[in-house]
């Protein structure tokens, strides 16, 4: 009984003096399971989709890609609540490592394998070290919504710009506002869910793996960049 009563007055001691428990919540708990272990699934899915695109030397997609990956999204969006979903995601993550095959093919035949296992390990380095950040700090990043959003939407005008343009510096600034803006969304997303702004771990899954994608994409470029 003595032990009973001093616990409780210790608790009640740290909750006075604004001290929060480290344990997560169990539906929190559930979430980072079901999201982590849907994004290893959906990313050595896209490895294998991208292997294939390899393989058959899928000639560069260009702004067709994003016809199917659109529709695919709003099709995930649509259907994240039921078990449907899951199949959009998977149609999605691999439309999306199908693309990246022929980005793959040409940076091989460009410099070889060092700018792709350079960027393949510096985005692995950078996800799990942004996550576990927000993990062990466990900050509230909220507030970063609105930036957040309106960076990734200036960076994706300017990356389709570009395009026409052909502006190898703007190009370059592009490349690096996309990893950055991706590092922050990789934290932003793991914060919310964490802090209970987001429970549905399909949403959760494609916008980490869209992350991972675009960080992925950026990092090659920088690394590639004396050849592009």
């Amino acid at each position: 009984m003595d032990t009973e009563k001093y616990t409780a007055k210790t608790l009640s001691g740290n909750q006075q003096s604004g001290i929060e428990s480290t344990a997560l919540d169990p539906a929190v708990v559930k979430v980072l399971r079901n999201t982590y272990m849907l994004l290893g699934a959906t990313l050595a899915f896209s490895a294998a989709m991208a292997g294939v695109a390899m393989a058959l030397n899928v000639p560069y997609l260009g702004l067709w890609m994003l016809l199917p990956y659109f529709l695919c999204l709003w099709m995930t969006e649509k259907n994240k609540n039921n078990s449907s979903g899951i199949v959009w995601v998977f149609a999605l993550t691999g439309w999306l490592g199908f693309t990246i095959g022929p980005i793959l093919n040409m940076y091989l035949a460009l410099r070889g394998a060092e700018p792709i296992m350079m960027a393949l390990g510096s985005t692995a380095l950078v996800f799990f070290a942004s996550s576990a950040y927000v993990m062990t700090t466990r900050k509230n990043l909220n507030f970063m919504t609105g930036f957040l959003m309106t960076g990734m939407l200036v960076a994706f005008i300017a990356a389709i710009a570009n395009i026409f343009l052909q502006i190898p510096a703007l190009a370059l600034t592009i490349s690096a506002a996309f990893a950055l803006i991706s590092t922050g969304m990789i934290m932003w997303q793991t914060s919310a869910i964490i802090h209970g702004g987001e429970r549905n771990y399909i949403s959760a899954t494609v916008t980490l793996f869209v992350m991972i994608y675009n960080l992925f994409l950026s990092l090659l470029h920088l690394f590639g960049m004396n050849d592009d």
